[in-house]
């Protein structure tokens, strides 16, 4: 057994081991890094392969410089017959051009000695007969179905065009191969099929394509390409060992996608149980049993975003810190608040607005606290939006003075400069309203995951009409935070609230019709101190995370490195 091989093995039963013990425990089943892992691994066995490092030589095969013999005679029989053309010349295969030394009784080739490629024959959805039973071959595959054949044994097919360009695919016996394809033949008492796919899966044929903007591949880049054939007898003995390798990588795949789906499921019912626990009692006990298996639970990027969401949601639920029956109550503020509202609209710095409904039970969650109360947030804060001003009139973004705010900046937790700005001109003759530093603003529209994110302005800025801006009337600055701190809670919450067909929609409406559960200000305090210290403690869990990530993607960089030098 070779070096590499070797390698290869020991470090394939080390990544199974690990990846049996997260699969056991939900340990490290980060989706990306293990698959990540994986690919490496397939990479290495069949760059390997092609090598002759993946198993044995024996001196008494057959060299595979017979074995091109009797290829070239064959196509010279095939030319004379004129059931292939004469290829062009090729030039002699230099030194310099061969990425390693050969192994004994292999031999250098250009693919053009040892395969021809032609395009198998058009046929859209349309003329396929979708009652038939005869696969469809185009580039990526299967794509349907027909009651015809244009290849009646086992073939092996190379995507030509598109996204799939290079792509490598076996037939079964009987099979339609699309014009998007290619079909290639070769000498098959020579080459063993299942070997010349391994091989053209490890020579990456889609790095020839022409690098147009439909990616296509030719002959033209195909037939000069450089290979090593090993004899035949061994190449059936890499086949039998690559198989046993990819179907190993198949197992591993599946192990862990096992393991993901088990240790998500874990984590999201033992944190729901902290959540429902129905008394301090039983939150205690619920917590302890997370807190054992703490470094178990929370190795992965999406337990620890769970993780900080059912902080939050604990912390509105009042369970995050001790309640103090000597706090003044919630009442007491919101009633500080509703005077100097009052006073604001009588001195005309904002506008009365319209009643509000009440509140119903089936908008109520959870039980209350003592001490806390109910309230829609356009009760205690004032909630507006912005415009957009024409880019037909240059004077409204130059001179560029003014800070405004587009939704797709509400990723930020904090926003210290906008991406634009807008002038003074702008303000005076559009609706955009300059909103003071401490302002907090919820995306009601935009792409992926924008909608109902929050941010914070650091800055007084306007905004454009995606955006809802929410003024506190309190100005303490942990009323501020707690009320922040709801609106990321609430982000899945409030994002269900949105209407419309392909990209559905907040509205002030809706954001000014938003329920919070609002704690004594004092509690509102401590909630805020103990959140952040957590999230930072999940910050620090993830960097963590994703420095192991590095060092094992460097790790399994490493290993292939030496496999193949």
């Amino acid at each position: 057994m070779s070096d590499a091989h070797l390698l290869i093995t020991e470090n394939i039963d080390v990544w199974t081991t690990a990846i049996k013990k997260r699969s056991a425990t939900g340990r490290g089943s980060n989706k990306k890094i293990e698959f990540t892992g994986i690919k490496k691994l397939r990479e290495l066995i069949l760059e390997l392969a092609v090598r002759g490092q993946l198993a044995p030589q024996d001196p008494n095969d057959e060299p595979a410089s017979v074995l091109m013999e009797k290829i070239a005679a064959e196509k010279a029989q095939l030319i004379k017959d004129k059931k292939i053309k004469k290829p062009k010349v090729l030039p002699e295969i230099k030194d310099s051009e061969k990425p390693f030394e050969s192994p004994c009784g292999w031999k250098w080739v250009r693919l053009q000695e040892i395969i021809n490629i032609s395009s198998g024959d058009g046929l859209t959805s349309k003329q396929m007969n979708q009652n038939g039973n005869i696969p469809v071959y185009g580039g990526n595959g299967v794509t349907g179905f027909h009651d015809e054949q244009n290849v009646k044994k086992q073939t092996l097919v190379i995507g030509r065009v598109g996204f799939y360009c290079g792509s490598i695919h076996l037939t079964p016996i009987d099979a339609w191969v699309t014009d998007n394809a290619f079909i290639t033949t070769f000498s098959e008492s020579n080459i063993y099929i299942n070997y010349l796919c391994w091989l053209l899966k490890a020579t990456n044929l889609s790095e020839n394509d022409s690098a147009t903007a439909q990616p296509v591949i030719s002959g033209r880049k195909v037939y000069p390409i450089i290979v090593c054939i090993p004899p035949l007898a061994e190449q059936h003995r890499i086949v039998a060992k690559v198989d046993e390798l990819m179907a190993l990588c198949d197992q591993l795949e599946q192990q862990t996608e096992n393991s993901i789906t088990a240790h998500q499921t874990l984590v999201e019912t033992l944190l729901a149980t902290l959540s429902n626990s129905e008394n301090p009692a039983a939150f205690n006990q619920n917590w302890t049993r997370i807190a054992e298996h703490f470094d178990t639970l929370f190795t992965t990027e999406h337990s620890i975003d769970q993780l900080k969401q059912t902080i939050l949601q604990l912390a509105v639920m009042g369970k995050i810190v001790p309640q103090n029956p000597n706090d003044e109550p919630a009442s007491v503020l919101l009633e500080k608040i509703a005077a100097e509202k009052e006073q604001l609209i009588k001195d005309k710095k904002i506008k009365k607005q319209k009643p509000l409904p009440e509140i119903t039970e089936d908008e109520k969650s959870f039980e209350l606290p003592s001490g806390w109360k109910w309230r829609r947030i356009a009760e205690f804060t004032v909630v507006g939006t912005g415009s957009t001003p024409s880019r037909a009139t240059p004077e409204y973004y130059n001179p560029a003075e003014i800070n405004w705010v587009t939704s797709g900046e509400t990723s930020n937790d904090f926003i210290f400069e906008t991406k634009e700005k807008v002038s003074p001109k702008a303000i005076k003759e559009t609706n955009v309203s300059i909103y003071p530093a401490g302002t907090l603003i919820v995306a009601m529209y935009g792409q992926g995951k924008t909608r109902g994110q929050i941010t914070e302005l650091m800055i007084d800025a306007g905004t454009n009409q995606a955006c809802a801006a929410i003024r506190l009337i309190d100005k303490s600055a942990n009323h501020r935070k707690y009320t922040k701190l709801y609106f990321q809670k609430a982000y899945k919450e409030l994002r269900s609230h949105s209407a419309g067909g392909a990209q559905p929609n907040l509205n002030v409406g809706k954001i000014s019709l938003t329920v919070l559960p609002i704690p004594p200000l004092s509690e509102q305090h401590r909630i805020v101190k103990k959140v952040d210290g957590l999230l930072i403690l999940c910050d620090q869990l993830k960097a963590r995370l994703s420095e192991a990530q590095t060092t094992q993607l460097h790790l399994a960089d490493t290993i292939v490195e030496q496999a193949v030098d």
